[in-house]
């Protein structure tokens, strides 16, 4: 069966299909929190308003991470939440190299009762803007 003639004689069931996948990528991107852009990042850290939590394996966070960024592999972000706690009164701004993996992480910092947001793009947007970057701890 051609999919064109299959889309064009389901108009409706196909339509239907797209708003419900739609609304489920939305509902799980706006789960993780809020994005915010690199500028709007640098803007928080400078005032003190918010930590960053680089959720990338401790490899990659080596190779290259946002200077003053904290590292918890998203894998470990329930067991090592409490390293958190310090910062409960800032916005917790998470990071990963192009936003696949704060969702989860996000989701369970909310469920503690952080207020969460998700860098823009990632470390791949942040190194497209040529910001700056630090290697190792």
């Amino acid at each position: 069966m051609d999919i064109f003639t299959f889309v064009s004689e389901q108009m409706l069931l196909v339509s239907l299909l797209l708003g419900l996948i739609y609304f489920f990528a939305y509902s799980e991107r706006t789960k993780g929190g809020k994005s915010v852009s690199a500028s709007q990042l640098v803007i928080m850290m400078n005032a003190d308003e918010a930590v960053l939590v680089d959720v990338r394996p401790a490899n990659e966070f080596q190779g290259g991470h946002i200077h003053g960024a904290i590292n918890i592999p998203h894998t470990k972000i329930a067991s090592r939440i409490a390293e958190l706690e310090k910062c409960r009164s800032k916005v917790v701004v998470l990071a990963d190299s192009m936003g696949q993996h704060v969702g989860g992480a996000g989701r369970a910092l909310n469920k503690e009762g952080y207020n969460v947001r998700r860098l823009r793009g990632g470390m791949t947007e942040w190194r497209g803007e040529n910001l700056p970057v630090v290697q190792g701890n």
